[in-house]
């Protein structure tokens, strides 16, 4: 049996199908190690193309067959479709086929986030936390958000959109904020417009300035997992979990979220049962359906707790 034809039986490719109502979606998820030898790559929806990951080079005889029947399959409902390939330095693009427009966006329920298809890593939207917008969108009204590590600020624009009062965010990447000032150009606020701060600050320096615009009811948590010279998990996590009693006051929530296949959901719990003792766990966020996990502890991890 050829690499395609294993790969076509385990992984269901002739089930693939776009959502009707075009918003993004994963349509494979070879990263939650479901599919045995094919965890390297990734395939995306964002209306009108298609975007693939390669995190490794690909068998070249699997990879010309895959191409062929993905361009077979969707090339008469998607304008192009585009590869990334993240196991290089600059983690190059190119067009199996088509011409990718010139601005992209990722359409999420009522919101829309701007793509950076350029060749970085991250393209400014994380599809698998649609599930943690989604809750913030059910408890924003009316209560003030702080959005640390807000990178283009997608979880402000939901609170926004749900009708907060108040919205800090907070990253150390200038650029990353600029665009997540576009990304609130883009959605006018459903209600009224909630007052918005955009600070390019290293909270672990200081914390001072951040406390004088609180309290805060909800903290959304979400560092990198390792950043060099700027963050890491292991390190320095447990110096954000220390400050949330002196940012929040009591009843208000927070979501601890970290993505790091080699830590497990029991660093985080044990990080708040140490330093942050005050703190209930409430729940863990269920992830999207398109992103199969064999392991839920390598698996994005979002927790819910309430001072």
């Amino acid at each position: 049996m050829s690499d395609f034809r294993h790969f076509t039986d385990i992984c269901g490719f002739s089930d693939w199908a776009l959502a009707a109502e075009k918003g993004a979606q994963r349509l494979f998820h070879g990263r939650g190690q479901c599919f045995a030898g094919f965890e390297y790559f990734t395939v995306d929806y964002f209306h009108p193309i298609l975007w693939i990951v390669l995190y490794r080079q690909p068998d070249e005889v699997f990879w010309a067959e895959f191409c062929d029947a993905l361009k077979a399959r969707f090339s008469a409902c998607c304008d192009a479709a585009v590869v990334q390939r993240r196991y290089e330095k600059t983690s190059p693009i190119h067009c199996l086929w088509g011409k990718c427009p010139e601005r992209i966006f990722a359409e999420e329920d009522d919101c829309r986030f701007k793509l950076d298809l350029s060749s970085k890593q991250n393209i400014g939207y994380f599809m698998d936390m649609q599930p943690a917008r989604q809750w913030l969108a059910e408890r924003a009204e009316g209560r003030r958000v702080l959005n640390l590590f807000s990178y283009t600020c997608a979880f402000s624009v939901a609170a926004e959109q749900a009708g907060a009062t108040s919205i800090v965010n907070i990253d150390t990447s200038r650029p990353a904020l600029l665009q997540g000032r576009e990304n609130h150009r883009l959605n006018p606020p459903s209600k009224q417009p909630a007052d918005i701060a955009y600070l390019s600050h290293d909270i672990l320096k200081s914390w001072g300035r951040l406390k004088k615009l609180g309290p805060f009811d909800i903290v959304i948590c979400d560092p990198p997992s390792r950043q060099l010279g700027s963050f890491d998990a292991i390190k320095d996590y447990r110096k954000l979990v220390r400050q949330f009693p002196a940012l929040m006051p009591e009843g208000g929530d927070v979501l601890v979220c970290l993505n790091a296949p080699y830590v497990g959901q029991g660093f985080l719990q044990e990080l708040m049962a140490e330093d942050c003792s005050a703190a209930e766990f409430i729940s863990r966020l269920a992830g999207r359906a398109d992103f199969p996990e064999a392991d839920s502890d390598a698996a994005l991890k979002v927790l819910h707790y309430r001072l």
